[in-house]
């Protein structure tokens, strides 16, 4: 079997609202210094967002959300941070802002569903991208979730969101897909999700997973946020073996330490 070579993207939140970090790198300075930090401890991208995309958050304007997001990548370029800087967001204002900042890629939840002309820009800049399945919206999508079947449908969404990133001039090495665990899901279908990943494969793109410290975890192991490190680490080595590339982290040195174990390990199989 061919040698796994997992991907770290540590997240760098400078919301005030976000679940687990909201208002802890709300000032520039201390978010440059995190992102300077989370590429020290091994990530090879850093997701800087400015709107909380948890359960029940309220939207931002696109004025605010630059506000926060484009002095910290304009400061982490000049503090001559390498990794890759991603931008999550799903406005095409904030993306373009970003990207003239020095950020090479967009993290849309929305899958370029929200405003369709991000593809357009993402094509023209050469930056990558990532699509995300979610169902609803963030302040709508853990009322009542319902599926047929999961893992079915999340595919066929990704499917015809790549094409149509595809369609829009984006290049096939720079989509990643994202089932989107939490995202319009309960408890048991992101384990569904988890358990059936390698479902994604046919799909030809690489996979990123975003587990880091989310609900399900507390729901599973009565964890407070702070403590679900462990849960974490089970669910991205889980991701690994399932065929997820990509994992979009809080704590970067653990997971660096546990993927790189388990990738040496599957490696050899």
């Amino acid at each position: 079997m061919t040698s796994v070579t997992p991907r770290i993207m540590g997240i760098l939140n400078v919301t005030p609202d976000s679940f687990s970090d909201g208002g802890r790198y709300l000032a520039v300075e201390a978010a440059i210094a995190h992102g300077l930090e989370l590429e020290a401890q091994g990530a090879a991208m850093i997701d800087v967002g400015g709107e909380s995309t948890r359960p029940g958050a309220q939207p931002v304007g696109e004025r605010e959300e630059c506000r926060r997001v484009i002095p910290v990548i304009e400061g982490l370029r000049a503090a001559g941070l390498r990794a890759q800087i991603s931008i999550d967001t799903s406005k095409l204002a904030v993306a373009r802002a970003a990207l003239d900042a020095g950020a090479t890629f967009v993290n849309d939840v929305t899958a370029l569903r929200a405003e369709p002309a991000l593809a357009e820009l993402i094509a023209q800049r050469g930056a990558g991208c990532c699509l995300t399945h979610m169902q609803g919206d963030p302040r709508t999508m853990q009322l009542a979730p319902r599926y047929d079947d999961v893992v079915a449908e999340v595919a066929a969404f990704l499917a015809e969101r790549v094409e149509a990133a595809l369609a829009a001039g984006i290049a096939r090495e720079r989509i990643l897909i994202d089932p989107g665990i939490g995202f319009g899901k309960t408890v048991e279908h992101n384990l569904e999700l988890l358990a059936r990943l390698p479902a994604l494969a046919p799909l030809g793109q690489p996979i990123l997973i975003g587990t880091s410290r989310k609900s399900f975890l507390g729901r599973l192991t009565g964890r407070g946020e702070e403590e679900r490190l462990a849960a974490t680490i089970a669910t991205n080595v889980i991701a690994l073996l399932g065929g997820a590339s990509v994992f979009r982290v809080h704590d970067v040195a653990p997971l660096r330490d546990a993927l790189a174990v388990a990738a040496a390990t599957v490696s050899r199989r």
